[in-house]
């Protein structure tokens, strides 16, 4: 009976070896919270939690689903950001397509503009049939 510790002295432990593992500092690594790395931490067998400390079993599955709970919203709240951003994106290059549509359309105006009148100026066979002011 060497090695077996009081109850609460053990559940001590258990509650410790989360606390390490959630702020980053196990001694084994581990950086996931699970029974199974809790077990580890403490040097005890998954079992044993599960059998004796259902209290602590519990503890670490709230944890991972709060853990994963805020991950899910984490990322829902990421992705709605994008698409709003992406929204917003589109929107703007509409418009830049519609500018570009009008720039394009009077582009072409002026080279069709610029072509008669290099041709007025080179040539003395065209004639100019505008009333002169």
């Amino acid at each position: 009976m060497g090695d077996r510790k009081h109850a609460t002295t053990r559940e001590k432990e258990l509650e410790l070896a989360i606390h390490r593992i959630e702020r980053g500092r196990a001694r084994t690594n581990a950086d996931k919270l699970s029974i199974s790395a809790v077990a580890r931490e403490a040097g005890v067998t998954p079992a044993l939690i599960h059998n004796h400390y259902p209290s602590i079993a519990e503890q670490i599955r709230v944890k991972q689903g709060a853990s994963s709970r805020q991950q899910r919203d984490a990322k829902r709240n990421e992705l709605a950001e994008e698409r709003r951003k992406n929204a917003e994106l589109r929107a703007e290059l509409g418009a830049v397509k519609a500018r570009l549509q009008k720039l394009a359309t009077l582009n072409e105006m002026l080279v069709i503009a610029n072509r008669e009148l290099s041709a007025k100026r080179s040539s003395d066979n065209i004639v100019d049939l505008r009333p002169q002011n």
